[in-house]
């Protein structure tokens, strides 16, 4: 029971580094890993992802970690609003899961969470 209310409540808020853009797709880049939310990397778990500085028109990224390993990738195919440097990416839903399960792989530090009683 405490899973199903808890998951639903956290979002890891994360910043985009760089844009790559290819011939056949673009990747949002971000400072979080799948060492801030593994779940995605572990049993590709969907995450909602919203792009909260941004209001130009939808465009389609791979949104990705700055890890160094083909397991860092949050989501394919991810429809947001339209992705720079600087922009603050929204993964919702990652509950208790982002913050308990979070490890200082690759030497980072772990993400630092704040706890909020307002309605968003």
């Amino acid at each position: 029971m405490g899973r199903s209310i808890v998951g639903q409540c956290g979002s890891l808020i994360s910043k985009v580094l760089y844009v790559k853009k290819g011939v056949n797709k673009q990747f949002a880049i971000l400072d979080a890993g799948m060492t801030d939310l593994i779940r995605p990397a572990l049993y590709q778990a969907y995450h909602k992802m919203e792009n909260l500085t941004s209001e130009e028109p939808n465009a389609t990224y791979d949104v990705v970690g700055p890890i160094c390993e083909s397991s860092d990738v949050f989501g394919k195919a991810v429809d947001l609003n339209q992705v720079k440097r600087g922009d603050l990416i929204a993964l919702r839903s990652a509950g208790a899961y982002g913050e308990i399960m979070a490890s200082g792989y690759n030497c980072r530090e772990l993400p630092k969470g704040y706890v909020s009683d307002e309605l968003i």
